[in-house]
């Protein structure tokens, strides 16, 4: 796993989510994909990217949900969360673990608003700020 994202080609997928958030980054560190599928650059979502205005121009807010990118598909939320449980590894408790719970995409889409909410009250504890894609496109952050 690689946080380089300058040498992107079609073996690698991008996993988008907030560094700044320790339960995103521990779970995006944790995270593991099979080798077979291609390499997971994680991507820090508050820099600006190519893959960040892409996000931006698709109209998918980045503070409710995770965005990870397989060839020319975005995976926004609760589909990321089931897409990359689908494609990660089982060695390790942690990847069986989230593989058990994220297999199923109906159970995805119930847990990942609430893990998505719990980010919300975590940074605001934290006194962070979130990162408002969509609201500050328009001034050429994104």
């Amino acid at each position: 796993m690689t946080t380089d994202t300058s040498l992107l080609d079609d073996n690698k997928l991008l996993l988008v989510y907030d560094k700044e958030c320790p339960a995103c980054n521990n779970y995006c560190q944790m995270v593991r994909i099979r080798d077979t599928v291609g390499e997971l650059v994680l991507v820090d979502a508050r820099e600006d990217t190519p893959i960040m205005r892409e996000i931006t121009a698709s109209g998918l807010d980045i503070d409710k949900g995770m965005v990870f990118k397989v060839g020319d598909q975005l995976y926004y939320g609760s589909d990321a969360i089931h897409a990359l449980s689908l494609l990660s590894s089982r060695s390790g408790v942690f990847n069986r673990l989230a593989y058990w719970v994220f297999k199923s995409k109906r159970v995805s889409a119930v847990l990942y608003p609430m893990l998505a909410f719990m980010r919300g009250v975590l940074l605001k504890l934290m006194g962070k700020t979130k990162i408002n894609n969509l609201d500050i496109a328009g001034n050429d952050k994104f």
